[in-house]
């Protein structure tokens, strides 16, 4: 019997990581691989034991737990902050220590976000720029100050260095209230951060928001689609390894749609309308006081972040989703924040 692969994962108890695991485990070779979860919460890492996940409690920025826990691995599926430095180090640390042991590289997949293509647009303008997650030298052209792209530098060189090979994933606005194992027994957050942010604010102040005239452009992807790309991905690393672009050729982007932020606004205004909350449909622009209440003083969400996501395609990703169903899951996401009595104020973009 063949032995199992090791995959450690980052963020189970998150929104990507909840519905990538989910995915894994679903998968018909599910068995085949040996799961194991850095969690911070020994509760949570009980009730990872009953679906075959190991638990490793601790944080994933603890240098010795994750230099140790990555060393021990063929895999690692990092789904966490991506902008933690100091994790993505001691990640790196752990799997060139496990090179050193094997003499063969391990296997990187760390996520990243589309945020790191971001200008500061203020929701005023649209840019023609358009990046393409298959065209290695416009993505070296973005500045090392972009948000995560400290990050992404590293692990980049860390593969060209030879003791990894790495591969990043590229979210784009992730959206869909996210179903499966993990969520349905309290393990996973199934909320995203962008849109809910959003909405959060705008029950806040009873009218639906947008950052300027939300006239920016962003691109969009189903978390369910988006569990399927890493899932893809790692079948094309391990079956079609010389044709599947690692490195600095090892961008995918997880996008199937484009919306503006004004189509947003309307879509939660409509939604707001229906259940009673607002008398207008129409959003209208947070006020400066309202970036400070809400978003930290950010207009980061008038953003412009632009892309086509054709190398992911190229290892057979076929997202089904686009923006339509975007606005569409807007209602539902508002009906389930409304029962969470959460914070209008938002978490990290």
């Amino acid at each position: 019997m063949p032995a199992k692969v090791k995959v450690l994962v980052t963020g189970i108890t998150g929104y990507i990581g909840g519905a990538v695991v989910s995915k894994f485990l679903a998968r018909p070779d599910a068995s085949s691989f040996d799961i194991r979860a850095i969690v911070r919460s020994a509760d949570k890492g009980e009730k990872l034991k009953a679906f075959g996940v190991t638990p490793i409690i601790g944080s994933h920025n603890d240098e010795q737990v994750m230099v140790k826990a990555a060393s021990e691995v063929d895999v690692v599926i990092a789904m966490a902050d991506c902008d933690d430095l100091v994790a993505a180090k001691a990640t790196l640390k752990g799997l060139k220590k496990r090179f050193e042991e094997t003499g063969k590289p391990p296997i990187f997949i760390n996520t990243s976000g589309t945020g790191v293509l971001a200008d500061n647009a203020a929701g005023q303008y649209i840019t023609d720029t358009i990046y393409d997650d298959a065209d290695a030298d416009q993505i070296e052209t973005l500045a090392p100050t972009q948000i995560h792209r400290n990050v992404d530098l590293e692990i980049v060189a860390a593969d060209k260095e030879g003791y990894v090979k790495s591969y990043i994933i590229v979210p784009s606005t992730i959206y869909s209230v996210a179903k499966g194992p993990l969520f349905e027994a309290g393990i996973s957050n199934p909320h995203s951060i962008q849109v809910p942010a959003i909405i959060r604010a705008s029950l806040d102040r009873k009218q639906a928001g947008m950052v300027g005239n939300g006239v920016n452009l962003w691109p969009n992807v189903d978390i369910h689609e988006l569990a399927d790309l890493y899932s893809v991905l790692y079948d094309s690393i391990v079956q079609n390894p010389d044709q599947t672009g690692h490195g600095r050729e090892g961008f995918y982007f997880g996008a199937s749609g484009e919306h503006r932020l004004y189509d947003i606004g309307k879509a939660l205004g409509e939604a707001l309308v229906e259940l009673g909350i607002s008398s207008s449909a129409e959003p209208t622009t947070f006020s400066q006081l309202e970036l400070d209440k809400y978003f930290r003083g950010s207009a980061y969400l008038g953003s412009n972040s632009r892309c086509k996501a054709n190398r992911s395609r190229s290892v057979g990703w076929k997202p089904n989703k686009s923006t339509p169903d975007l606005l569409r899951s807007i209602k539902a996401e508002v009906e389930a924040l409304m029962k969470t009595n959460a914070s209008p104020q938002a978490k990290k973009l």
